[in-house]
Order: structure tokens, then C-alpha cells, then sequence
């Protein structure tokens, strides 16, 4: 009698353990976001002379024509060279 409960009891805790194993596994499967479409477009940043993707860049209108940036600060440094003395 005995034998028969530590039976029950392993298969019970045997039955446990594969469901963690299968809840752990569907929990561990991670959405992966859908990619952001890119242009592919370089520009050039005219203060610092480096290329980036054209979606990533700051925009400045300057005289009817569009300039781009890698950052605020490059962004600054053309506005103030640009700037009448």
C-alpha cells in the first residue's frame, strides 16, 4: 500500500516538472518585432562630413535647400557658422 502512494505521488510530481518544462518553453519564446523598413538613402552631415541613413537624420531648411545632420549639436554648429556676422 505504501508503495503504491509513493507510486502516485512520483508520477504526480513527474506530471508537474513536464508541465513547467512546457510552460517555462512557451513562455520563453519571445515575439520578435517586424523590421522598420529603411530607405537606404545616405546623406551627408555637412558640419562633421559623415553619412547616414536619411530616415535618421535631422533636418534643417536653410535658403530653399534641405541640409542634414547626425546630431542637434552639428545641427547648431552650421546654423552659427551660417549666421550673419
Amino acid at each position: 500500500m505504501l508503495m503504491k502512494l509513493f507510486a502516485y505521488a512520483l508520477l504526480a510530481y513527474i506530471i508537474y516538472l513536464i508541465g513547467r518544462f512546457f510552460s517555462a518553453i512557451s513562455r520563453g519564446r519571445k515575439q520578435v518585432a517586424p523590421r522598420q523598413e529603411i530607405s537606404g538613402t545616405m546623406v551627408k552631415d555637412e558640419t562633421c562630413n559623415t553619412y547616414l541613413p536619411k530616415d535618421e537624420a535631422i533636418r534643417e531648411m536653410y535658403q530653399g535647400q534641405e541640409f542634414f545632420f547626425c546630431s542637434e549639436e552639428c545641427r547648431q554648429k552650421f546654423l552659427q557658422t551660417k549666421k550673419p556676422h
